[in-house]
C-alpha cells in the first residue's frame, strides 16, 4: 500500500532541517568565535555553514545516490572498514563530553539570573547533568511536545535578538578596518580557529534531513535540495546574529561570553529574561534531552555488535540500556569535575568526529566504481572528476576543523584527546582480534543496508 500522500515534501524537510540546525551552538559558542577573530565572526559563520556542509560532504553525496533508512548510521556502516566501525561506535560514547558541555552552558545561563550559583558552580552542573540522565530512564510524550514548543520559542528568541540588535549596530564602525581591533583580529590563523570552533553550531544542516529518507517523497532529489536550502537560510540567520553579537558591544565585553551579554544590552528587561530562560536555557535543555535520546539506539547496536563487553548488553524489561548509559554518564562527568571549558568539551567530541569525516569523505571517491548503477541514477548531476574533487575538498575541510581545534586546546586537553583517540583505535583492534566482533557479520550488515537501499528506491 502506497504512503506517497503522507510522505514529507521539500518544505517539510526544510522545516525539520532548520529546526535541527538552529540550536544550542549559536547561543553558547558565538563569543568564543569572537575571541579568536573579532568582528570577522560575521563572515566566519556565513562561510562556516558551507564549510561544514563540505566537511559532511558524504551526507550530501550519498543521499543523492541511495535511499538509506538509517541515515548517517547506515552511511557509516556502508563505508567504514571493521576497524573504523568500532571507532565510530566509541565516538558515540564519548559524546558524553558534549552532554557535559550542554550542562555547563545551562549553568552559565542560570548564573545570569542567580549570580550566587558561581559559588557552587561544579555542584550545580553535576546536579543538572544527573537530572537529565535520570530523565532518560522513562520515555515521555510530554518531552516531545515540550521540545516542539521550545523550538518555536527559540525561533522567536533569535528573531528578537536580530530585530532589536541590527538597529543598534553602527555599520560604519562595524566595517571600519581600524575600529575596535578591526576584522581578522588575530590574523588568518584566528579566522580559521573561529571557523573550527563555530563548526559545532554550523554542522547540523545535514543530519536531520538524511535521517528522513524512508519517509520523504523522491528522497534522492528532495533531501539534497533541502540540505542546500537549509544551509543557505542558516548562513543568513547566523550571519545576522554574528553581525549583532560582534557589532553592538566592544570586543572585550563579548569575547568568550555567551550572547546573553549582547542580549542584555539590546533587549528590554522583560524580553531579556524571556531570552535567557526560553532561548538560552530552553534551547540548551532540549539539545541535551535530544542528545541523550538519540544515542539510545546506537548504544544498543554498539553493544549488540560486540564493541563493548557483554555486561553492556544488560537492559531493563523496558529495553533501557542502563549499563551503557551509566558509562555515558560517567564520561560526561569528566569535563565538569576537571573544570574543562565549554569550548574544550565541544572540541573533545568534534576532533574525533572530524577525523571520521575525513575517512568518510575520502571513501566517497570509490562509490561511482563500486555502485555504477547508483552513480548513473544520482540526482546531483556533476561530472565524476568534480565529484571526486569535492570529496577531497570535504576531507580537507574536516581535517582543517580537527587540526585547528586540536592546536587550540590546552596542553592537558590535547593529551586527553590524544589518549582518547589511541584508546578508541586500540579497543576496536582488540575487539576484532578477540573475535568479540565478527568481520563477516559487519560485511553482512553492509550488504543488507545496500539491499534495503535499492529496494526502497524501487518501491
Amino acid at each position: 500500500m502506497s504512503e506517497k500522500g503522507k510522505k514529507l515534501n521539500i518544505w517539510n524537510i526544510i522545516g525539520l532541517g532548520l529546526g535541527g540546525a538552529i540550536g544550542t551552538g549559536i547561543f553558547v559558542l558565538l563569543g568564543f568565535g569572537i575571541a579568536y577573530t573579532g568582528r570577522s565572526i560575521f563572515p566566519v559563520v556565513i562561510l562556516g555553514c558551507f564549510f561544514m556542509l563540505l566537511a559532511y560532504w558524504y551526507n550530501l553525496a550519498m543521499t543523492s545516490m541511495f535511499v538509506l533508512e538509517g541515515g548517517d548510521y547506515s552511511m557509516k556502516a556502508m563505508l567504514f572498514n571493521p576497524l573504523f566501525s568500532g571507532v565510530g561506535g566509541y565516538i558515540s560514547v564519548i559524546n558524553g563530553f558534549a552532554m557535559a558541555g550542554y550542562a555547563i552552558a545551562i549553568t552559565d545561563y542560570l548564573m545570569i539570573l542567580f549570580p550566587n550559583i558561581a559559588n557552587h558552580y561544579k555542584l550545580i552542573t553535576l546536579v543538572i547533568i544527573t537530572l537529565f540522565f535520570l530523565s532518560t530512564i522513562k520515555g515521555s510524550r510530554f518531552l516531545t511536545i515540550l521540545q516542539n514548543v521550545i523550538t518555536v520559542v527559540l525561533v522567536l528568541s533569535l528573531a528578537m535578538f536580530i530585530i532589536f540588535g541590527v538597529i543598534k549596530v553602527n555599520p560604519n564602525e562595524f566595517f571600519n578596518s581600524t575600529y575596535d581591533g578591526g576584522f581578522f583580529r588575530n590574523g588568518f590563523s584566528g579566522f580559521v580557529s573561529a571557523l573550527a570552533v563555530m563548526g559545532w553550531a554550523c554542522q547540523e544542516t545535514t543530519l536531520v534531513p538524511v535521517s528522513m529518507a524512508a519517509v520523504t517523497e523522491n528522497p534522492k532529489k528532495t533531501i539534497p535540495l533541502g540540505i542546500i536550502i537549509v544551509t543557505i537560510i542558516l548562513s543568513i540567520v547566523y550571519g545576522l546574529m554574528a553581525y549583532v553579537a560582534g557589532g553592538v558591544l566592544p570586543y572585550d565585553m563579548i569575547a568568550n561570553q555567551n550572547i546573553s551579554v549582547t542580549a542584555k544590552e539590546i533587549l528590554p528587561h522583560g524580553l531579556f529574561l524571556f531570552f535567557v530562560v526560553a532561548g538560552g536555557v530552553g534551547a540548551v535543555s532540549t539539545s541535551l534531552l535530544g542528545g541523550l535520546a538519540m544515542f539510545r539506539y546506537p548504544f544498543i547496536q554498539i553493544a549488540k555488535d560486540g564493541w563493548l563487553p557483554k555486561v553492556f548488553n544488560k537492559r531493563t524489561t523496558e529495553e533501557y540500556p542502563y549499563m551503557v548509559y551509566l558509562m555515558f554518564y560517567l564520561i560526561s562527568l569528566i569535563p565538569i569535575l576537571t573544570g574543562m571549558s565549554l569550548d574544550s568539551a565541544v572540541s573533545l567530541v568534534m576532533i574525533p568526529t572530524m577525523i571520521m569525516n575525513v575517512y568518510m569523505n575520502l571513501a566517497c571517491i570509490t562509490i561511482p566504481n563500486k555502485y555504477p548503477s547508483q552513480w548513473e541514477r544520482r540526482s546531483i548531476r556533476i561530472p565524476k572528476i568534480l565529484y571526486q574533487i569535492l570529496s577531497l575538498i570535504g576531507a580537507f575541510c574536516a581535517g582543517v576543523v580537527a587540526f585547528n581545534l586540536f592546536k587550540d586546546l590546552t596542553f592537558r586537553d590535547s593529551i586527553i584527546v590524544s589518549i582518547m583517540i589511541v584508546i578508541m583505535f586500540t579497543l576496536s583492534w582488540l575487539r576484532i582480534k578477540q573475535k568479540a566482533v565478527k568481520k563477516e557479520n559487519l560485511e553482512e550488515n553492509k550488504r543488507e543496508i545496500v539491499r534495503k537501499a535499492l529496494q526502497a528506491e524501487n518501491l
